[in-house]
Order: C-alpha cells, then sequence, then structure tokens
C-alpha cells in the first residue's frame, strides 16, 4: 500500500519558505541595527569638536544610547508578550524614528543633553527590536546552527554599520577644518540625515506590519525543554547564564571600544580627520570577515565555544599589539579587533540561552540588558584616555578578553 507523502512535502516546502522570508525580514533588521549603532563612532569626535568636550565627556554618547539597554530590556519582554513579535517590532522601529527626530530641536538649540535624550530614545526601541530578534532567530533553526544564522544577522548588521557612517562623516566632516569655529552650522548638518533615517524607520515599520513574518509560540516551544528543568524556581540557579551576561556586557564595551574609538585615536596616531573619520568602517569591515568565517566553519569545522575561545585570544594579542606599535601598524590593529569580536555574540548569545527551558525570556532579558557594557566600559576608556593616553587606556581590554575565554573554555558548562 502506497502512501501519500505530497502533503506532507508541500508542508515541510511551505515551513522552509517562511523560515527565510523570516530570516530576509530579521536580516533587514539587522542592517538598521547595524546603521543606527555604528554612526555613533562619527557622532563622538563630530560632539567632541562642535561642543568642546573632554573625551570622558564625548562617550556619554555611548552611554546614552547603550544604558538604554539596562533601563528598557525587561520592559521590551513585557511589551513583546503583549504584542507579538511583528507588532513589538513594529513599536521599536517607530521608537528609534521619534529618537531621530529629537535631533532637530537638538541641533537648533545647540543643546548636547537633547541629543543625549535622543541617542537614549533611539537605544530603547533598539533594544525593544533587539530582545525580539536575537531569540527569534536563535529558535528559528536548529540549536547547533544558531550561531551560524547569527553570523548571517552580523553581515547584516555590519554592513549597515560600513555604510552608515561613511555617509554621516562625509555629511558631517564636509569642512572639518572649520567645524569647531562655526558650531551651530555644523549642528544643523545632522538634520537632513536624521530626517531621512527617521522616514527610512517609518517605512520600514510599515512593512513588517504587512510582512509574512510568522509568530513563534516560545511559551510552547519553552515547556518541551523545560522538562529538564524541573524543580528549578529562579534564574539565578543557571550560573552560566549569569557568566553569559557578564561575558555580553565585556563583549559589547571592548567592541564599542574598536569601532567609537578608532577615529579619534587615528588622530592622535597623527591622521587628519579627513582620513581617520572612515577607520570605523574599516573595523566593521573586519568583523564582516569574521561573519563570514563563521558561516563557513560554524558548525562543521568549529564548535561555537571554540570559536569564542579562538576570538579571545586574538583579542587579547591584537589588543596588545596595538599598545606596543605606532602609526598606522597600531590603527591597523584596533581595526582587526574587528575580527576577532565579530564571532563573539554569535556563540555567547546561544551557549548562555542553553537549557534555560521555560526561563528563555527572561534570560534572553538578562543577555540584552548586558549589552550595557557598551555605556559603561568605553566611559571608562574615555577616562583613562584623559588622564593617560589613549593608547595605554587600551590595556582595559586585555582582562575583558581574557573572562570572555574564560566563559568560553569553563563558565558555559557550569550548570550548578
Amino acid at each position: 500500500m502506497s502512501v501519500n507523502t505530497k502533503p506532507m512535502q508541500s508542508q515541510q516546502s511551505a515551513t522552509r519558505n517562511n523560515d527565510t522570508r523570516a530570516i530576509v525580514i530579521i536580516g533587514a533588521l539587522f542592517f538598521i541595527f547595524g546603521s543606527v549603532t555604528w554612526i555613533n563612532s562619527v557622532l563622538i569626535p563630530y560632539f567632541r569638536e562642535a561642543f568642546e568636550l573632554s573625551n570622558f565627556q564625548s562617550y556619554f554618547v555611548t552611554f546614552a544610547f547603550y544604558i538604554s539597554y539596562v533601563a528598557m530590556a525587561v520592559p521590551s519582554a513585557w511589551v513583546l508578550k503583549k504584542t507579538g513579535f511583528k507588532k513589538g517590532m513594529a513599536i521599536g522601529l517607530a521608537v528609534m524614528a521619534a529618537g531621530a527626530l529629537v535631533f532637530i530641536p537638538a541641533s537648533q538649540s545647540s543643546t548636547f543633553v537633547i541629543f543625549l535624550v535622543g541617542l537614549f530614545i533611539q537605544g530603547a526601541g533598539l533594544t525593544l527590536l533587539q530582545t525580539a530578534s536575537n531569540p527569534y532567530i536563535t529558535i528559528l533553526g536548529p540549536a547547533e546552527s544558531a550561531a551560524k544564522r547569527i553570523s548571517v544577522m552580523g553581515i547584516a548588521n555590519k554592513v549597515g554599520g560600513i555604510i552608515a557612517p561613511l555617509v554621516l562623516g562625509t555629511v558631517l566632516f564636509l569642512d572639518s577644518d572649520s567645524l569647531q569655529s562655526q558650531e551651530t552650522a555644523s549642528l544643523d548638518r545632522v538634520i537632513v540625515p536624521y530626517i531621512i533615517m527617521a522616514a527610512s524607520l517609518v517605512v520600514l515599520a510599515f512593512m513588517v506590519l504587512r510582512s509574512s513574518l510568522p509568530e513563534i509560540d516560545t511559551d510552547q516551544e519553552d515547556e518541551v525543554v523545560a522538562t529538564t528543568n524541573t524543580g528549578k524556581t529562579s534564574i539565578t540557579q543557571f550560573p552560566h547564564l549569569l557568566l553569559g551576561v557578564l561575558a555580553i556586557f565585556l563583549y559589547v564595551g571592548v567592541e564599542v571600544i574598536s569601532v567609537d574609538t578608532i577615529i579619534s585615536y587615528g588622530q592622535e596616531q597623527g591622521f587628519t580627520l579627513d582620513d581617520a573619520k572612515f577607520f570605523a568602517s574599516f573595523t566593521l569591515g573586519a568583523m564582516l570577515v569574521g561573519y563570514l568565517i563563521g558561516i563557513v566553519t560554524i558548525p562543521k569545522y568549529l564548535k561555537q565555544d571554540v570559536a569564542l575561545q579562538i576570538s579571545a585570544i586574538l583579542g587579547v594579542l591584537f589588543t596588545i599589539a596595538a599598545i606596543l606599535t605606532e602609526g598606522y601598524i597600531s590603527v591597523l590593529f584596533i581595526a582587526l579587533l574587528g575580527l576577532a569580536n565579530s564571532l563573539m555574540w554569535p556563540a555567547i548569545w546561544p551557549l548562555a540561552i542553553a537549557g534555560l527551558g521555560r526561563f528563555t525570556k527572561i534570560g534572553s532579558s538578562l543577555l540584552i540588558m548586558g549589552i550595557a557594557g557598551g555605556a559603561i566600559i568605553p566611559l571608562v576608556y574615555g577616562r583613562f584616555t584623559d588622564l593617560a593616553d589613549a593608547q595605554q587606556a587600551y590595556w582595559i581590554m586585555v582582562p575583558c578578553y581574557l573572562f570572555i575565554w574564560f566563559f568560553a573554555t569553563k563558565g558555559h558548562r557550569i550548570r550548578k
């Protein structure tokens, strides 16, 4: 007796098509993440010159942006529970658009604090998007290849991160020699780019609402996995997650330093602003290469934890090399930190949420809160730069990479 397999094959094909469409849509969102996040590398030297800030003060740009992850991560999980992924992502995009529009009154009043408010609002919207998209892309396929899928998202993120600073840097530093002497006129330059950004975010929000992005029943998924967590009553009973949160905190801190400080560091090493304004894209380009390596090697040739170990070791070596060399070579090693950092997020995330079961949502929220490392660690770097110099301040990254290496070797295995 023959069995008709066509309906089953048709259902499997439809599922694959839905997954592919979902990955494309999430990829577009990751492109937006990169575009909005990494233009901070241009805003830091721009505001430092326009407002005559110290290095420490200028890194409040990253503080205002990334501290929103602490304030909004848990509320974002609540919003997603009420709205679902699709509506939640659209809301996040709308909030980001509102933050971009705040740059208009900030530029007209020449008030640095209002710019920081706009960055905080943008970070809040991005927190909602990140809280939805990262567990979404992790769940959307086999767990052992999660780092590979996240690497694909990383490519979209870094392409956006490469393009946006180049475009905004060209606009803001069109006449860099007279930037400081024409504060009001130069601040007006942000208006048009951020109006375009706000309009683009609103259009994308409507596209997400009208898309075929499928909802994932994470509660049902959690119940299947949660059978291994009988007796667990608190997220604190998962030490590998808590260590993962700290690893994310440190990783985001060193990643932000490697991208957002390289323009200023290039100037300190003797490059003109006209040349140095492109350096952040070099770091992001190195990250792009790393993501491509991850797609090819994970999990076929490298396990996620091994890839993370290699990345952490490279981070230590490149940092020390940057400190011990000068000029173009030193700047090149800072750019190469992009290669070292590229596979850290794709590897830390699945290792940290492994086996959480019904605690996956709150675990994901804690990991998102760990992104606040991008607020705190660059501020510390900026303070050390003011006290000593930018090159010696890079020493703070070495212990960060060493802890990430510990998490990759032993930390993610600690379950009791």
